[in-house]
């Protein structure tokens, strides 16, 4: 008896990201989906492929050399299948991207509705995720990142605008009750809304102007997680809770409206635009190509 190729995908998918969960959020499904597909997979194949407990999931032997095998030869089936769609009039298919959160809110928008109008046969699916995914390993066609961000092997194509600032800015009332820094060393002094990798590491906050570069370690009441939190980091400095500092994208609106102030502009750091990237060892998929050709006439 052979297993379905989806259940086999959900296997490779599994085995990628060592759990269920994980792998659920990786590729847009649910873990009950995942289990069951497993599940049918075992049944078909007569063996047990993983050794599941309540706080790990890992490779049988024979898990780990069907995975061995598995991985190469779904890569090739994929290939062969986008081979046979570059024949038609117009790419079909899907396509998978992993973004970080400010990608999703900043920078698709203004991309995606007119490449979905352009091209009506290609699906896609976005994961917006901060966390630093090995994009190839977790099933995506391409990611988007900042330069040091981008994984080794990998092709950068610019996407977005190719220059950005960190914005620092608070309420008036804030700033009313609580005066306005002069200098970046000023913040120590102040209640600061600060931001945290997934990976535990909080960034310090860094600034320039001219020859001088400061870099400080403000407090503050909240801590929120970057991505996910921003949105709420956001909303406690418009209610006067502290400064924060964010992509001047995510706070145009509020700046515009004077709900929230421009802070010790002339020291806003500035940095290089995101990449959409791509891996070089593998042949790439039509809906990718069609969506890079799309972005380059965009830019």
């Amino acid at each position: 008896m052979s297993a379905d190729l989806g259940d086999l995908q959900a296997v490779l998918a599994v085995a990628k990201a060592k759990g269920f969960r994980e792998a659920a959020r990786l590729t847009a499904t649910s873990p009950s989906r995942l289990s069951d597909a497993v599940r049918r997979a075992e049944t078909a194949l007569g063996i047990r492929l993983f050794h599941r407990t309540t706080r790990a999931v890992t490779l049988t032997e024979a898990g780990a050399a069907l995975v061995s095998r598995l991985a190469p030869a779904i890569e090739e089936v994929e290939s062969a299948l986008d081979a046979v769609n570059g024949f038609r009039d117009r790419p079909a298919g899907t396509l998978r991207l992993n973004v970080p959160v400010s990608a999703a809110r900043l920078i698709l928008p203004s991309i995606l509705p007119d490449f979905l109008k352009a091209y009506p046969e290609i699906r896609v699916e976005i994961t917006a995720d901060s966390a630093a995914t090995d994009t190839l390993a977790a099933g995506f066609d391409a990611g988007i990142r900042y330069d040091e961000l981008l994984e080794q092997d990998m092709i950068a194509v610019p996407i977005g605008p190719r220059e950005q600032r960190f914005a620092l800015v608070a309420s008036p009332g804030y700033l009313e009750r609580c005066g306005t820094p002069a200098h970046p060393r000023d913040l120590l002094q102040h209640a600061c809304i600060r931001g945290r990798f997934t990976n535990g590491n909080l960034p310090a906050w860094e600034f320039e102007r001219g020859e001088e570069s400061v870099r400080i370690e403000p407090t503050g009441p909240l801590t929120m997680s970057i991505g996910g939190g921003v949105d709420l980091g956001v909303e406690a400095a418009l209610q006067g809770i502290g400064l924060i500092m964010i992509f001047e994208q995510w706070v145009e609106p509020y700046l515009a409206s004077g709900e929230l102030v421009a802070v010790l502009e002339p020291w806003w750091q500035r940095f290089t635009g995101p990449y959409l990237y791509y891996s070089d060892r593998r042949l790439v998929p039509a809906p990718l190509r069609a969506f890079i050709d799309f972005i380059r006439d965009c830019g």
